[in-house]
């Protein structure tokens, strides 16, 4: 049986500065419950002169194609509380290891605010262990590539996406191409996604960008992306079949 969802179109003023906070530091990360989210820009459906079928997708990957180990497992490793978590790593540590600003061992060695030594290895493979596809994605991300979709990442991570590759074997289905540690930003930072479109070589509108974290999605919006906001795959598979893009399969 079809379930309703319902879309709301989302116009936001070019004007408006989006905070620079990360998820990290939002305790109410867990507990939101927002309604999925599209921008009203019409989408470009066609194929341009380089015969490139559009519209190009464009993915976040934590805990919109991949389960984030940071919110379920990083904590109990360190035999900590979520909360005691937040309050003694250090506030910028993270940020500066996801855009590629300092390397492994300077994040274990600021990690914490007191400075404290902890088993980095042991850590990673808290993180490569708790690494695997939210429900469904594997599916869609299938469907979509049968379908000639391009499709790119386009996440806030630092190098420890080789671990993700290493494990799901993403680059299956979309690239690598636009990781924070690799461009120097991380979203909701415009120029991180002006980058993209640089890059890509097409016009906002014939992309859609799918994430999470609605100020992600709210940021690209303000450019002329078309924005989704991720909250499973069922739904999502729905928004964009809503959006024009074919799912559909040989055995239907």
């Amino acid at each position: 049986m079809a379930v309703a969802l319902t879309v709301r179109a989302v116009h936001v003023p070019l004007k408006k500065i989006l905070p620079k906070s990360t998820r990290n530091n939002n305790l109410n990360y867990r507990k939101k419950k927002m309604m999925p989210i599209v921008s009203s820009f019409p989408i470009r459906m066609e194929q341009n002169v380089n015969n490139r079928k559009l519209p190009i997708l464009l993915f976040d990957i934590m805990d919109t194609i991949v389960r984030d180990p940071f919110y379920h497992d990083v904590a109990p490793f360190f035999g900590m509380s979520f909360e005691e978590l937040i309050e003694s790593k250090h506030p910028t540590a993270w940020i500066e290891f996801e855009e590629g600003r300092v390397d492994e061992m300077e994040l274990a060695r600021k990690f914490f605010k007191d400075k404290r030594s902890f088993d980095l290895e042991g850590l990673k493979n808290c993180m490569r262990r708790g690494y695997s596809y939210i429900d469904g994605i594997e599916e869609l991300l299938c469907n979509l590539k049968e379908n000639n979709y391009e499709m790119h990442a386009f996440t806030n991570y630092p190098i420890w996406y080789r671990l993700i590759e290493e494990k799901l074997n993403i680059s299956t289905y979309l690239s690598w191409t636009f990781c924070s540690c690799m461009i120097g930003k991380r979203k909701p930072d415009p120029d991180f996604y002006l980058e993209v479109i640089r890059h890509l070589k097409v016009d906002p509108t014939s992309c859609i960008f799918i994430d999470d974290r609605l100020r992600n999605v709210k940021a690209a919006i303000e450019i002329g992306i078309n924005g989704l906001q991720f909250k499973n795959a069922n739904l999502l598979r729905q928004d964009l079949s809503k959006m024009g893009i074919d799912i559909s399969t040989d055995d239907g």
